[in-house]
């Protein structure tokens, strides 16, 4: 007997953008629900789907205070925005509103489908935090604090763990430069800091720190930890 497919609810008023995720979601097994404004969406919550995609774009209410009325029914449920190009404060917003990630418009299917894809993952990641996490030829065990590159193990600074410990459990989750400066100072605000410390862990778990393959950063936004293999 097959699982029943995945629920995902598509937030969007504009009808050929529902069409064309309808289309393309449908063709790799899953089952839609087409919200066009912010009233229709909370409604269609008692479905129970497994994953929101919200254009911030919307008649009757602005996205970010749907996004918020989401969050506070539902802490777990993963939410992809979809964005206009330049809105980098937007996206900010978004995230800190409790957005999984987000698409930039036009955007294509194979993109939304891998953003999809990782956020789904950080769910079932986040009901049980891994104690060994890998990716690519990263490996770090968050019970014994060893992070290891292929067989070398990479040490660490408590600072530069705690940066990658915050990453590791929010893997392939867009994090804020706000979201990870609350979580590893107590007053700092300055993005430098955190750029200073990001600089430092690629110098000592990427290949190459300067096109990095783990850490990816979302120009004027924050960072990206790869997702897990």
């Amino acid at each position: 007997m097959s699982a029943a497919p995945l629920r995902v609810l598509v937030v969007d008023d504009e009808p050929p953008i529902r069409k064309l995720l309808r289309m393309g979601l449908s063709a790799q097994g899953y089952q839609t629900l087409d919200a066009p404004n912010g009233k229709t969406a909370l409604e269609l919550l008692r479905e129970a789907p497994d994953l929101i995609i919200l254009d911030l774009g919307l008649p009757d209410m602005a996205g970010h205070d749907l996004l918020r009325m989401i969050r506070a029914r539902d802490e777990k449920i993963p939410i992809v925005v979809l964005s206009s190009r330049d809105d980098e404060a937007g996206k900010v917003q978004a995230l800190d509103s409790g957005a999984n990630d987000y698409v930039t418009k036009p955007f294509g299917m194979d993109e939304l489908l891998a953003r999809m894809r990782a956020a789904l993952r950080h769910r079932l990641q986040s009901q049980g935090e891994r104690p060994l996490f890998r990716t690519g030829d990263l490996s770090v065990d968050l019970v014994r604090r060893v992070v290891k590159v292929g067989e070398t193990e990479v040490k660490l600074s408590p600072k530069e763990y705690d940066l990658l410990r915050i990453m590791v459990q929010h893997a392939g989750k867009v994090l804020t430069h706000k979201f990870l400066l609350g979580h590893l100072w107590d007053s700092l605000t300055d993005a430098q800091y955190l750029r200073v410390y990001v600089r430092q862990l690629r110098q000592k778990i990427e290949s190459d720190p300067e096109r990095p393959h783990y850490v990816i950063t979302e120009t004027g936004v924050g960072y990206r930890l790869r997702a897990p293999d």
